[in-house]
């Protein structure tokens, strides 16, 4: 495959997560401004720009200026329209790879954009943020069953695993900020679509440890940290194996990127539940780190610009 088709593939997943999370963290945010007046909006605001890595210059700054920054900025690829955006602009640099639903997929969803930032005038931003969740879960189902699961279907996974790992990890960031309550765990339960699925599973029992557990180890939910961690390593494990059939590393693993994931997994893997909320803020930072390296080095194996070759004269003798 291409270098240049896997890295278009890889961000493709990238950015649609990256849409539809900050989407759903967008909708709680506002939600809870309106549902609890005694919430500190300017602490809120600049507390989620910073974890979500924006900076905002402003001496105030309002949920409407976080909903421009993070939600409509068409510039900024954190943004939910900026993301989509970015997955348009690299789809179509890989139309020979993805099907033609998907094409369309995220075609349609760019066309529609215009009308769909309507809906915040007419009907709120809930509607808004609605409606991008349902694109890009469109999406992703239109990716698990029109494309084949080879090569560019694990650099599309890959993308998207390690998007939705750091993204989690960024949420939970904000449990300290937010002063530990109980609130604000059922806030980042939402905000990762967890909360009815926690309830089955813990029986309505809402406390720090379970919340803490479920998003951070558990490993039937996708969204938890070390569910997105394990299923980025096993696209990683796949890709190697793809490259070179039969001649697996008798000594550990063969990519660094491999290295940097399976230290960050089994760090998690192999704490107490006691360690981890005690060192929780560590935690998290070494996770995002993670992320962080492994999409560099991952970039730097397979993304590698070649240098375009320069014809010398031919020399006549």
């Amino acid at each position: 495959m291409l270098s240049r088709i896997a890295e278009s593939l890889y961000w493709i997943g990238r950015y649609i997560e990256r849409a539809e999370g900050t989407a759903r963290i967008l909708d709680v945010h506002v939600h809870g401004m309106l549902a609890d007046p005694w919430i500190d909006q300017e602490i809120a605001c600049r507390s989620l720009l910073t974890v979500m890595g924006v900076a905002a210059a402003d001496q105030h700054v309002s949920t409407v200026r976080v909903v421009g920054l993070l939600g409509l900025d068409q510039s900024s690829p954190s943004s939910v329209v900026g993301a989509l955006a970015a997955a348009r602009e690299n789809a179509r640099g890989a139309r020979e790879t993805i099907s033609s639903e998907m094409w369309e997929c995220l075609n349609a969803t760019w066309l529609g954009l215009p009308a769909a930032r309507l809906r915040i005038e007419q009907q709120g931003m809930h509607a808004f943020f609605g409606w991008v969740r349902e694109r890009c879960s469109l999406m992703a189902g239109l990716t698990e069953a029109t494309m084949s699961h080879d090569d560019g279907w694990l650099f599309l996974m890959l993308g998207r695993s390690l998007e939705r790992a750091d993204m989690t990890a960024r949420l939970l960031s904000t449990h300290a900020d937010a002063g530990g309550s109980i609130q604000s765990w059922l806030t980042l339960l939402r905000s990762c679509g967890a909360w009815e699925t926690f309830l089955r599973t813990y029986r309505g029992a809402l406390d720090d440890r379970h919340a803490a557990e479920f998003l951070l180890l558990d490993r039937l939910f996708p969204r938890s940290v070390f569910a997105a961690l394990s299923a980025a390593e096993s696209c990683l494990a796949d890709l190697e194996h793809a490259g070179t059939p039969g001649q697996a590393s008798r000594a550990g693993v063969a990519t660094e990127a491999q290295r940097i994931i399976g230290r960050a997994r089994t760090d998690l893997e192999f704490r107490g539940l006691d360690d981890l909320l005690a060192s929780l803020s560590t935690v998290l930072s070494n996770v995002e780190s993670a992320c962080s390296q492994v999409n560099a080095a991952v970039s730097g194996r397979y993304f590698r610009a070649t240098t375009a070759i320069a014809w010398a004269p031919r020399a006549f003798v």
